[in-house]
């Protein structure tokens, strides 16, 4: 009882009164948008201290920042290039039947009609459990604000699927036992995940997202995906100009009975190369190292841009796992273009002239 009397009082102090203070201030529209978005992020963080951190029901990256759409939809379409980005993790390397865990994502602007795209789609292997989900989904960015700061919200379909193998290990006879499946079970759902996404390019980001909104149990196996909710944010220092670029991020995530949290910082240097370190507090310190290399070329009729990135990080177990498992690679690997082409003006004059 007294954990919900303190989410109340959380939710008078950080969403209830900055509305009320809003409503009397004149402080002009930007800043008491910024000021709301500042107080939502707040109520989210401080809510998510509250639970123990343990592991969660959607995959885990610990590069994830490479990729804001991957857990924010709204983030789709923020670049000016069409992102094709892919993520594969080696989980608790040494444990037998592990996870193992593989993302593709790709997001872009439409083009013909306003806003962006997003299109993902991920394996997820751990033990007999066999999970896969595909996401389409899109955004939409309103009028900027004066400052130049960008605010988007999106929405995504997603169809998930659950499969049980059938060769259990146990010390008994595991057949006796109703709740384990008797032969390759297969069940699926379809789902709704929403974002809100602001951002400031090249200088501050922050979002909140919610996955698994519906909760649409998986019929045949009695099994409902919990919700989720993501808290990311970030800002850029400058330490010598566009050479020098120290890098912070910070994801939170929960579904109120487990949460965990994601400490990055990393410095990119020259926009080509970038090492730093992640964090997660009761699971793994990780080291990470990036490269990428951008390709531009631009004549009188077309203008090509090309951007090619590859990551790596290594999670060092700092739980009790780390008994059995020396850690986890990650690989990250992306391609993002842009093509367009200029049409030719035709210019006329009158020959009496030339």
């Amino acid at each position: 009882m007294m954990f919900f009397n303190n989410k109340a009082g959380v939710f008078t102090k950080f969403l209830i009164l900055p509305l009320l203070t809003q409503v009397k201030t004149c402080e002009n529209p930007e800043n008491q948008r910024v000021n709301m978005i500042r107080s939502y992020l707040s109520m989210f963080v401080l809510v998510l201290t509250t639970a123990s951190l343990s592991a969660q029901q959607d995959p885990q990256f610990t590069q994830w920042y490479m990729d804001h759409a991957m857990s924010n939809i709204a983030a789709a379409g923020h670049s000016d290039l069409t992102q094709i980005n892919g993520y594969y993790r080696n989980q608790w390397v040494g444990l037998d039947r592990a996870p193992v865990t593989s993302l593709l994502n790709a997001n872009g602007q439409l083009g013909f009609i306003p806003g962006a795209f997003g299109v993902q789609f991920y394996q997820d292997e751990l033990g007999l459990e066999s999970n896969t989900m595909m996401k389409l989904g899109y955004a939409y960015t309103l009028s900027p604000f004066s400052g130049g700061t960008t605010m988007s919200l999106g929405m995504s379909v997603s169809y998930f699927s659950k499969k049980f193998g059938t060769d259990w290990i146990a010390i008994d006879d595991w057949t006796q036992d109703i709740a384990i499946p008797q032969d390759n079970s297969t069940s699926s759902a379809v789902d709704v995940d929403l974002g809100i996404y602001i951002e400031k390019p090249n200088l501050f980001y922050a979002g909140l997202s919610m996955t698994h909104l519906a909760e649409t149990q998986l019929a045949q196996m009695s099994i409902t995906p919990a919700r989720h909710f993501y808290a990311m944010g970030g800002y850029n220092y400058a330490i010598d100009g566009d050479y020098l670029v120290l890098r912070t991020n910070l994801l939170a995530k929960t579904d109120f009975n487990a949460t965990a949290i994601d400490f990055n910082v990393n410095v990119i240097y020259d926009q080509m190369v970038w090492a730093g370190v992640s964090w997660r507090p009761g699971d793994a310190i990780s080291p990470i190292v990036g490269f990428q290399y951008r390709m531009i070329e631009k004549d009188a009729t077309s203008y090509k841009e090309q951007l090619f990135r590859v990551g790596y990080s290594f999670d060092a177990t700092t739980s009790e796992l780390q008994t059995y498992s020396s850690g986890s690679h990650e690989f990250f690997l992306s391609y993002c273009f842009k093509f367009e082409s200029t049409p030719i003006q035709n210019r006329y004059a009158n020959p009496r002239f030339l």
